[in-house]
């Protein structure tokens, strides 16, 4: 009696004519030569029965990948991908598989990729890569501060949504993933040294001349490469740190010293911000009232430096909305371009002065009186050590960071100690706060000079607020987005306008004297980020010989000693 196979064993003749009838490799052409040619100890498909009918099918499928490779290779080469983007590769070489061929609008969607690969690689210089420093804020000391559901959830999830659904709802050009999924660092060394060089000076170089006329040309020349090697060697610590354990400069100190210890480098971050942001409100407000006592007549009263706070935080606010800082890029970009105009007029004016009229008489080597507000105001102009680790991660190569970031201070070293020495003996004790309003105030170009630095410092200002604002906001908020609710939503918004609104308080409060404010926050916010705690945590989680451990004592003592004396001195010579 002949056993009849039942549907859980199936007949063995069938599962072996099936599978004559498929091809010994589905990768690459091996698939589209099967169905012509015989293998060894093997009959071939085409004599099967039926086995004509999928030749074509195979040589499709092959063809198909050897135009693909031949496309990538010589019409349609890779562009440059930027930092941040996703690894998509038909998003980057503008070459779409027959499947997205095929659906409505393919060929248009194509197209419009391929000619944006081409646009971008002669935009990239200016745009992209600035674009690319401005989102180092949204890693600001290594921490994620983009909204996680606002960057990732809409973005890449409606993207999916439209992608799945087809059809003409799908986007013609494929959005950029969000900046939590950051591929790794793709950034040169040439790169680096630019951002690092944009990520250094800013608006607290303006300050060095009268902090050179504090402490006397000498002093403050000492006191300039002294703060320079003492921050080197704190972000050396901090990025032996980091080498060891990983993560932001928060996540080191949650690490090795707990909660609490990322609570208080988060706090100190906070607030060092946040007096930056003050620091230029009031340099702002000061400018624009010199430059329009300059340009209009004298019978006009021009309006008061609290007038011109109240008239920043118009703007301010509206600025502070904004949650994907990339969009303050143009404006950025126009205040980059605005302060390089303004040292370059510092500059020449100074040399030129120097050389038709001498030193002033009134330069001195040492000022006891005042010499305190030189320390502070020197650890404002270094303090970047926000953008350190950042930087560090859109590198391709992070191990040649160090070399690349001691280069750097260097140069900047040179150009704050020359700023300040240059400026303050062109000056000598009459130099001001604002050092624009030196100048001759009756040249045309020194109004626009001082316009246009006003102007970058006005715009700049809520890139740097932006750190601030989301580390208060995580703290309050979590990671609860307003997109999908719109109590949160306006809740945030209230909550940055709110902070806008105290900066402007504390910024009338301070504007009588900014010399001796920008030189408080140095002392108080800025010290502890950059001398105290890299010290702190290379000594509990690095230091092995006692030589280091004492290195990394003495500098905490140091760097406690120079906070606690210089904000004493600052506040009692403020009041």
């Amino acid at each position: 009696m002949t056993d009849t196979p039942s549907s859980s064993q199936p007949d063995s003749r069938e599962a072996e004519i099936v599978s004559r009838h498929l091809p010994p490799d589905d990768h690459g052409a091996a698939a589209g030569s099967a169905a012509d040619s015989e293998g060894p100890g093997q009959e071939s498909s085409l004599k099967l029965q039926g086995g004509d009918m999928h030749r074509d099918l195979f040589k499709i499928n092959a063809k198909a990948k050897l135009l693909q490779r031949r496309s990538r290779t010589f019409s349609h080469p890779d562009p440059p991908r930027s930092y941040g983007s996703a690894p998509d590769s038909s998003f980057h070489n503008g070459t779409f598989s027959a499947v997205e061929q095929r659906a409505p609008g393919g060929f248009r969607r194509q197209f419009i990729q391929q000619q944006r690969g081409r646009l971008e690689s002669v935009t990239a210089p200016v745009t992209r890569n600035f674009v690319a420093f401005l989102d180092l804020y949204g890693g600001f000391a290594g921490e994620d501060l983009y909204e996680s559901e606002d960057d990732i959830a809409v973005e890449s999830g409606e993207d999916e949504e439209a992608q799945a659904a087809g059809g003409e709802r799908t986007p013609l050009l494929r959005r950029r993933r969000s900046s939590k999924a950051r591929k790794p660092g793709d950034a040169g060394q040439m790169r680096a040294f630019f951002t690092l060089l944009k990520a250094f000076v800013g608006t607290g170089i303006m300050f060095l001349p009268k902090a050179f006329s504090n402490g006397g040309i000498l002093f403050s020349s000492i006191a300039m490469v002294v703060v320079s090697i003492l921050t080197c060697i704190c972000f050396h610590l901090l990025l032996q740190c980091r080498k060891r354990y990983g993560g932001s400069y928060g996540d080191i100190g949650e690490e090795i010293g707990g909660p609490r210890m990322r609570s208080l480098i988060l706090s100190s971050i906070t607030i060092s911000q946040i007096g930056f942001v003050c620091a230029c409100i009031i340099f702002t407000a000061e400018n624009f009232s010199s430059f329009l006592d300059a340009v209009t007549p004298t019978t006009t009263r021009p309006l008061s430096t609290a007038a011109f706070i109240g008239l920043q935080l118009l703007l301010l606010i509206p600025f502070s909305l904004i949650r994907n800082i990339s969009k303050l890029g143009p404006a950025a970009l126009v205040a980059d371009i605005c302060i390089m105009l303004g040292l370059s007029y510092i500059y020449y004016y100074d040399i030129s002065s120097l050389a038709s009229r001498g030193i002033h008489k009134s330069v001195v080597l040492f000022n006891p009186a005042q010499y305190t507000l030189t320390i502070g105001s020197s650890i404002f102009a270094f303090e970047g050590i926000g953008l350190i680790l950042p930087i560090q991660s859109s590198m391709a190569e992070p191990d040649k960071f160090s070399p690349l970031l001691y280069l750097v201070m260097l140069l900047i070293t040179l150009v704050f100690t020359s700023v300040g020495a240059l400026s303050y003996a062109t000056f000598g004790s009459t130099t001001m706060t604002e050092l624009i309003s030196n100048l001759p105030q009756s040249d045309p170009l020194v109004n626009a000079v001082q316009f246009l630095y006003a102007f970058a410092v006005l715009v700049g200002t809520p890139v740097q607020l932006f750190p601030a604002v989301r580390i208060l906001e995580a703290r309050l908020f979590g990671h609860r987005s307003g997109k999908s609710d719109r109590v949160t939503k306006w809740r945030k918004n209230a909550f940055r306008a709110a902070v806008v609104a105290v900066c402007g308080l504390v910024s009338v409060a301070g504007a009588s004297d900014l010399d001796r404010f920008v030189a408080l926050i140095g002392s108080f916010a800025c010290v502890p980020l950059v001398y105290i705690y890299p010290a702190l945590l290379h000594y509990k989680g690095v230091a092995t010989s006692q030589a280091v451990v004492v290195g990394d004592v003495l500098l905490m003592a140091l760097g406690l000693l120079a906070m606690v004396y210089t904000t004493i001195v600052t506040v009692a010579q403020w009041s």
